[in-house]
């Protein structure tokens, strides 16, 4: 318990050293306001409750899913890849502390954790708009409860699987192609094996089958995670350094961050856990989309948004291991350094998000899935404008700064909502639809390319003035 209060305090500590104890606090007031907007104007606009409360457990399960990827940070931190990282969850190398215990201390406190700042907001500000529904009070302790769940069995499944790749590579592959494959095929019901499903039917048979993955997940993760190998690690020379800039666009300011990518735990594998958990995300909503409410939404339209805006986890990565101010001491300028993270960054996700549409093909039309191949990639440019303009290379900083939050997420959703609707009305108009995502799509990877040509100059200022 002394090591779970201590990680409890010193996430405390790091979010409010970072953006104040005010601008922290008002993160879960944040939530909760944004919750019941979204609430509200989604009933307005005739979704019906049913079709939300899976929203939300999609929401909270993609969430839970990044989070548990701070096995492949472990690693990287355990290399000393990550500079001056202390955080008690790395420190198995000076403390009298295994990883095992480490691991699943940190996801305990990261249950509690996140229960407190994001998923109790996000259940109180549900109400008010549900409320005006008929939906029962009883009701939203549970929701409360399958929420807190789906995001535990994220974290733990998303920690279970970099641990298994921290053992066997091809042990990992199988795993993610079995998974796979039962959610293209179909030949299991993988939902009713989640907490969503005790919230449809809340039996003590569906609580135990919700339970069994969990618990598996749990276990597993801090089980089988084999963190790096330290000094000892044998270097091999390579001129991977060349070859990267004999491919087309990619300078020496573009190869160090592709890379850093490659060279850090996970490799270009995790761009593809990343956009992957969203693909997943994406094709199950569509799901309960069609089964929910009879209505055919345009697959291409709906992966291709949803794909673009997860590239900001991808431009997480690129910037992973930067110290802005280190350019400072570059006879470059950040101009250039933005310039290079960007073509970093789409040729990281630009791949990797076409390679998850052709799979779509498996079970959505070809046709309909070939707007997304356009949208996906204008998606892409604006999310990166966006979030360089925003954060500079310190992307991370997003999460509970309030204030800077609030922009990005007021930024994305100018974007993303008018293309789910026209994803969701393709099945009445579908050339009007279709002809508007690409429009709004093409217009806002313009004003992406302009913030991202701003961006340079306005960091740069920032950083000489130590703004």
């Amino acid at each position: 318990m002394k090591l779970f209060r201590r990680m409890l305090r010193e996430e405390y500590r790091l979010h409010t050293d970072l953006f104040g104890p005010t601008r922290f606090l008002a993160f879960p007031l944040f939530i909760a306001a944004i919750v019941g907007g979204g609430v509200y104007l989604l009933q307005l606009t005739g979704t019906s409750m049913g079709a939300i409360v899976a929203g939300l457990h999609a929401l909270v399960v993609f969430f839970g899913l990044q989070v548990g990827t701070l096995g492949l940070v472990g690693r990287d931190a355990a290399r000393d890849l990550l500079g001056d990282v202390t955080l008690l969850v790395f420190s198995a190398r000076t403390l009298p502390i295994t990883w095992r215990r480490l691991l699943g201390t940190f996801l305990l406190k990261d249950l509690v954790y996140y229960a407190a700042f994001f998923l109790t907001p996000l259940v109180v500000g549900f109400l008010p708009a549900a409320a005006l529904d008929g939906f029962a009070v009883w009701r939203a302790g549970l929701l409360w409860v399958t929420l807190l769940g789906t995001f535990a069995l994220g974290a733990a499944g998303s920690l279970a699987l970099v641990a298994l790749g921290t053992r066997s590579t091809p042990a990992l592959v199988a795993v993610v192609a079995a998974l796979a494959g039962l959610a293209v095929l179909r030949t299991a019901d993988i939902v009713a094996l989640t907490p969503y499903a005790f919230y449809g039917d809340p039996t003590a048979e569906t609580g135990l089958l919700a339970l069994v993955p969990l618990v598996l997940a749990a276990v597993a993760g801090p089980l089988l995670f084999e963190p790096a190998a330290g000094s000892s690690t044998r270097r091999v020379r390579t001129d991977r350094y060349r070859s990267l800039q004999r491919v087309p666009g990619v300078d020496e300011l573009t190869a160090r961050p592709l890379l850093e990518v490659v060279r850090s735990s996970g490799s270009v594998w995790k761009v593809a856990f990343s956009l992957g958990v969203l693909f997943g995300v994406a094709a199950l909503l569509l799901d309960r989309v069609v089964a929910a409410t009879g209505i055919q939404p345009s697959a291409g339209i709906a992966f291709g948004t949803l794909l673009g805006l997860g590239t900001f986890t991808t431009y997480n990565w690129v910037t992973q291991f930067d110290d802005p101010r280190e350019y400072l001491r570059y006879p470059a300028g950040m101009d250039a350094v933005f310039r290079a993270k960007f073509r970093a960054h789409l040729l990281l996700a630009v791949p990797t998000g076409l390679g998850y549409l052709a799979v779509a093909a498996l079970w959505y039309p070809v046709a309909d899935l070939l707007v997304g191949v356009v949208v996906f990639p204008l998606v892409a440019v604006y999310v990166y404008g966006l979030t360089a303009y925003l954060t500079g290379l310190s992307a991370n900083e997003l999460l509970f700064d309030t204030p800077l939050f609030a922009a990005f997420g007021g930024g994305l959703a100018l974007l993303a909502v008018p293309l789910l609707v026209a994803a969701l009305a393709a099945g009445t108009a579908p050339v009007l639809a279709t002809g508007t995502a690409v429009g709004l799509a093409v217009a806002f990877a313009l004003v992406g390319l302009v913030l991202s040509r701003r961006a340079g100059s306005r960091w740069e200022q920032r950083l000489r003035t130590g703004a």
